[in-house]
């Protein structure tokens, strides 16, 4: 599994217009190549009237899996440059439509390029781009005379703390990314000399949403 990865975690749409022409481009996030292909099919229906809807869609954590299409326009003038986009903000499980309505002047090569590049920017400025983390949520049990400490410690270190439940003992369960797990125990571990007890989870993805850590 990959340490970390950006994604779309909500779609939005751009709007661009050159010379009359409209491009409009929408963003989704996509799991499958069938998800992707439903997306294109939906927006198909949706601008059943324009002229072209050029897409792009990537997937996996690696980006190992891409395609595209010019949907009629003249060759690497659309899709490519619409995945070009995609592949340069590191994004991966997306995928975007880009309808053009024609507006009687011809752009040119240079300028079709231009326009479909600009449109999924626009896209992707209305869309909410997160980094996923692969880590665990840890467990950390520990008396009342740890609490401080332990409290002090994930602030410092910037981890999230996901729930506290308090009784005779408190557990704090905590977000932490797989590259720092050992750092993380040892910390605790000499924070509370040794008295916490630590149980990690299987490997989650998490990512930071409108400023709250959420598990994906």
């Amino acid at each position: 599994m990959t340490e970390q990865y950006k994604t779309v975690y909500e779609g939005g749409e751009g709007e661009l217009v050159e010379k009359k022409s409209r491009f409009i481009a929408t963003v989704r996030p996509v799991k499958t190549e069938e998800e992707a292909n439903q997306f294109v099919e939906e927006m198909r229906k949706k601008y059943w009237d324009a002229r072209h809807n050029c897409w792009a869609f990537i997937l996996g954590e690696r980006q190992e899996f891409k395609r595209c299409s010019d949907d009629g326009e003249p060759s690497q003038t659309a899709g490519k440059p619409m995945m070009d986009v995609l592949t340069g903000a590191g994004l991966t499980d997306v995928a975007v439509v880009v309808t053009r309505y024609f507006g009687g002047t011809l752009l040119g090569t240079g300028g079709l390029v231009r326009a479909y590049s600009g449109a999924v920017q626009e896209g992707l400025k209305n869309s909410t781009v997160i980094t996923k983390y692969l880590g665990v949520k840890l467990s950390v049990t520990t008396d009342y005379n740890g609490v401080g400490k332990l409290q002090y410690l994930f602030g410092q270190k910037e981890i999230p703390i996901l729930s506290a439940e308090y009784t005779d003992k408190v557990v704090f369960t905590v977000l932490v990314e797989s590259s720092r797990i050992q750092e993380i125990k040892k910390a605790i571990t000499e924070a509370t000399s040794a008295t916490a007890q630590m149980e990690e989870s299987d490997p989650v993805y998490f990512a930071e949403i409108n400023g709250e850590f959420t598990v994906m």
